[in-house]
Parts: structure tokens; sequence; C-alpha cells
């Protein structure tokens, strides 16, 4: 059966937003004459046939509503900040405008839609974040506005677009046992979100592998219930830890400085993620750089596509990242 060309497909082909198509074929103003006849001519090619996608975009408001849960974001610097202005800059691109709104605790005990959802708003929605699974369900349910959820997935598992903590934290764990130390620490409350509990299990096969000691005796948890960050180091340390997020890397170095140890000197540490927030020893971890643009740039080239293609069909997508070595892990005889 022949694939069936939407207006995304020919906005690709041009190198415009799929807005921009959608105006020119509905003979709508805010298209120069030239590109109009350009997308016309190349609809026409492609063998465009106008059905349920052009009477969806006909109506598109052409704005994609983004949920944060609200305590992911009390940090200044928190990590889903950054990742939310990578996904504007993809949106801005494609010709949409993002609508930020935070979801808060009681929002989703009380399984309460979105306002933006309810106004009807937005075409699409994408979900930055951990939420209850109940919650992500009921939101992935709602079969009126399509939904992509970014960095974080359950039971539903699809539509999703994660980084690749599992082989992430096996790559940091192994760099950790190259330098020789074999009695190292997850940091991480594994309960807390699927990222953390797939960074955990990568920590696991990387010392299964080896033959080193491995389990639930050797995880450190980072958080309380609340998300707030709080390591509390064991009395008898590790050589080294591998962290979950630069966050609770940058943590227990603090930890260990008020133990009257140094890193990398004591002890070695390693991180995830690799973003910048205002802590200068964040400038010497070692860590797994995820690929924030190129989660962005899945996730919105995905919504879109859901937007306009009946046929689409749902998938989990893994962006892999890549080992950055600075000065906080050393070798050791």
């Amino acid at each position: 059966m022949p694939k069936t060309v939407i207006m995304a497909d020919i906005a690709a082909k041009i190198g415009v937003s799929t807005v921009t198509v959608s105006k020119a074929l509905a003979g709508k103003e805010g298209v120069s004459e030239e590109i109009r006849a350009k997308i016309k001519q190349v609809a026409d090619e492609m063998g465009y046939r106008a059905g349920l996608s052009a009477r969806k975009l006909s109506k598109s408001t052409g704005n994609i509503g983004i949920l944060i849960p609200s305590y992911f974001m009390k940090r200044n610097n928190s990590f889903y900040w950054v990742m939310y202005e990578r996904v504007i800059g993809r949106l801005s691109a494609s010709g949409y405008y993002g609508i930020l709104e935070m979801v808060r605790q009681e929002d989703e005990d009380s399984m309460a839609s979105p306002r933006m959802m309810l106004d009807g708003k937005i075409d699409g929605l994408i979900v930055i974040g951990q939420l209850k699974s109940a919650y992500r369900e009921f939101l992935y349910a709602n079969g009126k506005i399509p939904v992509m959820f970014l960095d974080s997935y359950n039971s539903v598992g699809s539509d999703c677009i994660i980084s690749d903590g599992y082989y992430g934290m096996y790559t940091v764990t192994n760099y950790l046992i190259s330098l020789g130390h074999s009695d190292i620490r997850f940091v991480g409350s594994v309960d807390s979100t699927s990222s953390i509990r797939d960074r955990y299990f990568g920590f696991c096969r990387a010392m299964q592998e080896h033959g080193f000691a491995f389990g639930r005796e050797m995880i450190v948890p980072d958080r309380d219930e609340k998300g707030v960050l709080n390591v509390v180091l064991p009395k008898k340390l590790p050589t080294a830890f591998a962290c979950n997020c630069d966050l609770a890397a940058c943590d227990v170095i603090n930890k260990l400085k008020d133990r009257g140890l140094c890193v990398p000197e004591d002890m070695s540490v390693a991180g995830f993620d690799d973003y910048v927030f205002s802590t200068p020893s964040n400038a010497s971890i070692t860590t797994y750089a995820v690929d924030m643009d190129g989660m962005a740039r899945a996730c919105v080239e995905s919504l879109i596509r859901k937007i306009h293609n009946p046929h689409y069909a749902p998938n989990l997508k893994i962006i892999s990242g890549r080992l950055v070595v600075r000065e906080s892990a050393r070798k050791i005889n």
C-alpha cells in the first residue's frame, strides 16, 4: 500500500513549516505567491490529496501545549527548564507556538485536565518529565488532542522520547571500572522516575559483567518523596559514585567536602545529563551528555506527524548521548 502523503512531508521537502503549507494550500494570507506556487507544485508531484489532515489544519490553533510537573521546576536551573527551551526552539522552527502549563500534585490526584486542553487552545500536547501512571494514561486516552511524552515512559510504552539511560549509565559505570574501581555505589532514588530506574539497571549490568557486587544494597537514595534533593552518604564509603544526574553528583561532592574528602583525590564521582547550572563543581564532573537537542527535535517532529497523519503509528524513540570525561574521576591502583 503506497504511503499517504501528508503536509509534513511537503514541508520537509521544501524546507518550510507545516503551517506554511497549510496556509498555502488553503489560500490563506501570510505566504508569498512564489512559495504558494512552489508548495502547490510539490504537492501535485508528491500525489498529495486533501483529507482528514487538511480538515484538521483548517481548524489549527498553531499552538502546542507543554505540560511539566511543578515539582520538577522549583529549582532555578532545572534540567527541565533547559529541555523546555529546546522544545520551544524546535516548535518555533516548525511554525508553532508553545504554551507552558504546570501540573500540580493535586491536579494529578484529581485527574484534572490541563486548562489549555479544556479551552481548546492547542493542537497537541508535550508532557516533559514524570507524571503518575494513572494521570499519564488519562492524558493519553483523552482521544481529542495528540500527546507525546518527553523524558519519561511507563506501561503505555508509546509516543515517548527518552534518553538512553540504560546504556548511558552502563557506559559511565564501565568507565569507572576501567579506572580500577570495583566498589561503586549508584546514587539515585530508583522508584522515583523511569529514567532513574533505567540508569540503575545499566549500572547493574556493568557491575554484573565484571563480577562485582550489585543490587539494591548498592543504592544511595538522592531525593525524598516530594523530589527534594538530599543525598545521604553511607557510613562506609566506596571508591566511586555513579550518580543518576549531575545535580546529585554535585551534592555528593559537597557532602564529601563536608567530611574533609576531596574529589577525585580521595573519591571518584560521575554524573549524568551534562547540562549547565550555577554551581562551580559542575565544570569538572565526568558525565554522560544527554542529547537534548535530538530529543526535542524527535519529539516535535513526531507530534506534528501525529497531528496531521491519521495513519500515524505510536512508537518509543531512544536518543543516544555520549560520555564526557573530566576531572572528577581518576585511576586507582
